[in-house]
């Protein structure tokens, strides 16, 4: 019997010794009002949970915060976990009244493709509050995916070359990234072209020397659970086409040809001109009457023997010349004359005086 007693008093001293701390965790408990109007922020690669600071009236003490997480897939035990350094995310025991527990590289450990829970309380030295639930989310189907960035473009041939960087990393989230690009004419319809895996893309088929505008949208893709979550559109950008080798073709012959036709016109106005007022230009093209050198000196000054000069060196057979005359004559004449000019003697001739 003292054995019987001895054990059954040994199994029941812990259990009455829990019984009486139980209403004082209570009573702690209800001494300390809980975080309220829980917020996740989920953009592009950052995840931030923030909630209101619990303020206490009559006490100066430091108010800090804790704050758990489990993910809920089968696989997983539905364990609460603190945020500590253990995940490379410090959320215990932390005075500001946010927990970024943004990734950190390539590590991660909320899985993106779970729903994920988490829960905050404040605490004052022994003082706890409550738990505050947030309401569970999946990264992969809640974030915010903003546009691409360093957006380049250049205008090719008929065509716009894009070249972009992703929104952020996903190597940590097990995903990748789809691109969509809007584009139209200036006052045209909207076209969408897509998708896209890299991050170069060349618009293709395009007007040469018209204007287009765009704008890009990235669509995240998780690999695990085939979940996309499209994001937000590029600021509206336009730039104009360059001109192909058909229209550079076109454009040389078409300068050729008005060339040449400006060339004709002109050539036939001038020669047109010409004809009609050459009388006129004759008379502005013909060069005036110009006096020798040899007389104008002489007009300056006549005092000088420039005339004689000139006589004596003039050579007679300059001046000298022959004058020919063709005469005719009937057939008996011209014997006639020929007849008395043989005989004709070679000194003068006398006439006689009567």
């Amino acid at each position: 019997q003292f054995s019987l007693h001895f054990w059954t008093t040994l199994l029941f001293i812990p259990y009455s010794r829990k019984k009486k701390v139980g209403p004082r965790l209570s009573n702690s408990l209800s001494q300390l009002p809980a975080p309220r109007n829980p917020k996740v922020r989920l953009h592009n690669a950052e995840q931030v949970l923030s909630w209101e600071p619990v303020s206490l009236s009559n006490d100066t003490r430091p108010v800090v915060y804790q704050v758990q997480h489990f993910t809920d897939a089968r696989w997983f035990n539905s364990t609460w976990y603190d945020l500590s350094d253990k995940v490379e995310v410090n959320c215990m025991n932390i005075t500001t009244t946010e927990c970024d527990f943004t990734p950190k590289g390539n590590s991660v450990f909320l899985r993106p493709e779970f729903d994920t829970f988490l829960r905050v309380r404040a605490k004052v030295d022994e003082l706890v509050s409550p738990w505050l639930t947030v309401p569970s989310f999946q990264y992969c189907r809640n974030v915010t995916v903003g546009p691409p960035e360093n957006i380049w473009v250049t205008p090719g041939e008929g065509s716009l070359i894009i070249r972009l960087s992703s929104p952020f990393d996903v190597r940590a989230f097990s995903a990748t990234f789809l691109y969509y690009v809007h584009y139209w004419e200036k006052a045209g319809i909207q076209q969408v072209k897509g998708p896209f895996r890299s991050t170069s893309i060349v618009l293709n088929d395009l007007k040469p020397l018209r204007e287009y505008c765009l704008q890009i949208k990235a669509q995240l893709v998780c690999e695990k659970g085939n979940i996309s979550r499209p994001g937000h559109l590029s600021n509206v950008s336009c730039y104009k086409t360059a001109m192909d080798a058909a229209t550079k073709l076109q454009q040389i012959i078409v300068i050729a040809v008005g060339l040449f036709l400006f060339l004709s016109m002109l050539a036939g106005a001038c020669f047109f001109l010409v004809l009609k007022y050459r009388g006129l230009v004759k008379y502005w093209f013909h060069s005036p009457p110009s006096i020798p050198l040899q007389i104008e000196e002489y007009l300056k000054d006549p005092a000088q023997p420039i005339l004689e000069a000139l006589d004596k060196d003039s050579s007679p057979k300059d001046d000298a010349w022959d004058s020919v005359s063709v005469v005719s004559f009937p057939e008996k004449e011209q014997e006639d004359v020929l007849h008395s000019t043989l005989h004709q003697s070679p000194g003068p001739v006398q006439q006689p005086v009567g």
